[in-house]
C-alpha cells in the first residue's frame, strides 16, 4: 500500500533519475561513499556510477574528499547522519529481515535515530498485491514511527524534554503540546515494559507496524527494526505469533551484532 504523499512509483520511472536520488540517500544517510560502492548499491557498471557522481559533484550536492571517497556537497538539503557503520549494519541484519519478510510475508525495515528523526536504511519488501513498500531512504518522526519510538523508550526523560520540549524543539517543527506531551510520556513508559511499540496509521493512512529496538553488546540502542502491513491484516499478525517472532529475531540479531566486531561498543 503506497500513500501517495510519502512515495508512490511512478508508472514509467527514469532509472538514471532514480539511480542519482538513491545516491543521494545514501551520501545522507552514510556520510560517504566510494565509486565501487555507489556500483554495487545501484547493480550498475563503475563507470556508469561515476557518471552519476560526478554530476552530483557539478550540481554541488557531492564532493571528494582527500581519499577519494564521496561526501555530502553544499547542495545537500539534509545534513548526513554522521554514523560510520549503517552499512555493515545493513550487512548483518539482512538475513533476519528476510527472515521477519518470509514467515509473515509483510515488509520489514531497517531504521536508525537521527535526533528527532528516523532514517530507513533498508527495506525487505512483502510479495502481496496490498501491501507497503520500499522506505530506504525516507525520514519519518521518530514520536510517530512504530521504530522510532521504541529507540526514543529506552531514552532517560531528561532527552526527551530536550528532543521534544524546548525552544530548539520548537523552531524544527518537533515541539509536543500539553497535553499530548504526558500522553506520549505515557506511552513510551508503555513501550519500555512491553518491549515493543506499535503504529497504528500514526505516519501513514491505512497502514500500522509495530517496531522494536536493537542494542549492542553493552546494550545500547542501535537502531530498530519494524515490520509495516496495511492495517486490515495487522491484528491477524499477532494472532500468528508477531511479537514473539521478532523478539526472537531481534535476539538473534543483537548476537550477530555482538560476533561481528563491526559495530560500536
Amino acid at each position: 500500500m503506497q500513500n501517495p504523499q510519502v512515495q508512490r512509483r511512478p508508472s514509467y520511472p527514469i532509472e538514471a533519475v532514480d539511480n542519482a536520488l538513491q545516491l543521494l540517500q545514501l551520501l545522507r544517510d552514510e556520510g560517504s561513499l566510494r565509486l565501487k560502492e555507489a556500483a554495487l548499491e545501484l547493480g550498475v557498471a563503475p563507470s556508469t556510477a561515476h557518471r552519476l557522481l560526478a554530476m552530483l559533484v557539478y550540481r554541488g550536492f557531492a564532493v571528494q574528499d582527500e581519499t577519494r571517497r564521496y561526501v555530502p556537497g553544499p547542495a545537500m538539503g539534509a545534513g548526513p547522519a554522521g554514523i560510520s557503520w549503517t552499512r555493515a549494519l545493513r550487512d548483518v541484519a539482512r538475513p533476519h529481515m528476510e527472515m521477519l519478510c518470509s514467515h509473515f510475508n509483510e515488509t520489514v525495515h531497517l531504521m536508525i535515530r537521527v535526533g528527532t528523526k528516523v532514517r530507513f536504511l533498508d527495506t525487505v519488501e512483502s510479495t502481496n498485491l496490498l501491501r507497503v513498500g520500499d522506505r530506504r531512504g525516507t525520514v519519518m518522526p521518530a514520536s510517530k514511527a512504530s521504530g522510532g519510538k521504541a529507540m526514543l523508550a529506552e531514552l532517560e526523560p531528561a532527552m526527551i524534554f530536550q528532543l521534544f520540549r524546548t525552544p530548539n524543539a520548537e523552531l524544527s517543527g518537533d515541539f509536543i503540546q500539553e497535553p499530548e506531551y504526558p500522553a506520549f510520556l505515557r506511552e513510551l513508559e508503555a513501550i519500555r515494559i512491553n518491549g515493543y511499540a506499535a503504529n497504528h496509521e500514526g505516519t501513514e493512512e491505512g497502514i500500522s507496524a509495530l517496531g522494536m529496538a536493537i542494542h549492542n553488546q553493552k546494550g545500547k540502542v542501535l537502531a530498530a527494526i519494524g515490520i509495516a502491513s496495511p492495517a486490515i491484516r495487522f491484528d491477524q499478525l499477532f494472532d500468528r505469533g508477531l511479537v514473539a517472532s521478532m523478539k526472537e529475531q531481534c535476539r538473534e540479531l543483537e548476537l550477530d551484532i555482538a560476533a561481528s566486531g563491526l559495530l560500536p561498543d
